[in-house]
């Protein structure tokens, strides 16, 4: 298995919550007011997660069905936990080969997943192959290779100061086609046809240090996990270099930004 593999460690869904459920939850509403779209229809969340967009299409779009699609079950449980709704289903599943028929759903959507899939085309492509013909087909993922995600950012660039190997575990190391135009070739590449992208940019506030540490020490995550696998020597001298660096507002907050890439387009038959 890759060093890189190894990081991931995507199982425990309240520690994901603290980490980058919170951010998923505020991406997720701006996602689907740009995909506006109607209500009553039937979708399918592929890479579901802990179910922050779920969530979101449950709150605002009236669904007459949703499934929610994830390879963690220990994700899952924690999205049935947020999402307790008789129209929703949460389902242990694999982007690459989607076991549900086609012509399935009105909207297949995805939300900052397909970066982790080996074969990103072919996700796409069983999405389009679940979306009734016309039916919409949507993702979006995190800007990456711009440092996009400040706050991780941040914290890659005293790790990396530290440690120079932990270059090659960093996001925008491991997904450098995370940009704008590369997601949109990719989307119309796996046959999905009107394709149209689009920026969304959150706030990512943390109330002090603690706030934005604790996350990174629990495991769940690239960084968390190089940071939770650290000798405990080499992880307090990680934490007092970024406790010394981070950007503090008057208040003692940590104020960032992150941003995302969102893509949209149409099945065809």
């Amino acid at each position: 298995m890759a060093r890189a593999s190894q990081h991931d460690a995507w199982q425990a869904g309240d520690n994901y919550d603290r980490y980058m459920g919170r951010w998923s939850r505020q991406v997720a509403p701006r996602f689907l007011d740009w995909l506006h779209p109607a209500r009553g229809l039937d979708w399918v969340d592929v890479g579901c997660g802990t179910g922050a967009l779920s969530a979101a299409i449950v709150a605002g779009y009236d669904p007459k069905s949703l499934i929610g699609l994830d390879p963690s079950e220990g994700f899952l449980e924690k999205a049935r936990l947020n999402v307790p709704d008789p129209r929703v289903e949460f389902r242990v599943g694999d982007a690459q080969m989607l076991a549900m028929p086609s012509q399935a759903a009105d909207i297949v959507v995805s939300g900052l997943m397909l970066n982790f899939v080996p074969r990103r085309e072919e996700a796409l492509r069983e999405m389009a192959r679940v979306a009734r013909p016309g039916g919409r087909v949507a993702f979006y993922v995190w800007d990456y290779p711009s440092g996009g995600v400040e706050f991780m950012r941040a914290f890659w660039t005293i790790a990396v100061d530290l440690d120079p190997a932990a270059q090659d575990l960093t996001e925008n190391r491991r997904f450098p086609f995370c940009t704008r135009d590369n997601l949109a070739h990719l989307a119309r590449q796996s046959g999905l046809a009107e394709v149209e992208d689009e920026e969304i940019e959150i706030a990512t506030r943390f109330e002090n240090f603690d706030d934005f540490w604790r996350p990174f020490t629990l495991g769940t995550g690239p960084a968390p996990a190089y940071c939770a696998n650290l000798p405990a020597d080499r992880r307090r001298k990680l934490r007092e270099k970024l406790k010394a660096n981070l950007p503090y507002a008057d208040d003692g907050s940590i104020p960032f930004k992150a941003r995302a890439w969102a893509v949209r387009g149409r099945a065809v038959e």
